[in-house]
């Protein structure tokens, strides 16, 4: 189910992106995914919808994802059409709530990437190359249970297909 190789122009963000700004909690009382992906960084930056291509990469800074436990943030961004987020570091929470909902992410600590850059993932591999520049970067190792969520499309397909984490 997993896109090996994710690519698109990369949406660059700072620091510190909270969950209230990825979502904003005022759109917290839906389960529909296109509602929440209708609102999706709205606060932090009101144009991303119309720049968004399915398939773009979100790339950002330190402790993305921070503040609530907001499972709506990695599916808002994911039914928006973002096909990985990057960032130098994520809020725990954040980081297993997308691979639990079938997001890829990939930590770079020392990525320079900028606005518009065209990016290609490979996430078996665990890198990044930005077609812009011609740098490849090199993301933290996802543990083998986490890649293979991913590959499934998240926890719940995960859990249909194997029955429990036991099965590696």
């Amino acid at each position: 189910m997993l896109m090996n190789n994710p690519a698109g122009k990369a949406h660059v963000y700072g620091d510190n992106i909270d969950t209230d700004r990825i979502i904003p909690g005022k759109y917290t009382k839906t389960l529909d995914a296109q509602s929440l992906a209708a609102h999706v960084l709205e606060d932090l930056d009101p144009d991303f919808r119309q720049k968004l291509t399915l398939g773009d990469i979100l790339v950002a800074g330190d402790n993305f994802g921070c503040g609530s436990s907001r499972e709506q943030a990695p599916v808002a961004l994911q039914t928006a059409g973002v096909s990985l987020v990057i960032a130098r570091y994520f809020a725990r929470i954040f980081f297993r709530n997308a691979i639990n909902i079938g997001l890829p992410v990939m930590e770079i600590p020392d990525h320079d990437i900028a606005n518009d850059d065209r990016l290609e993932a490979d996430l078996q591999q665990g890198t990044v190359r930005n077609l812009t520049t011609g740098k490849t970067y090199q993301a933290a190792a996802l543990p083998p249970i986490m890649f293979r969520i991913l590959q499934e499309g998240g926890l719940v397909n995960y859990l249909k297909k194997y029955g429990s984490y036991q099965s590696l």
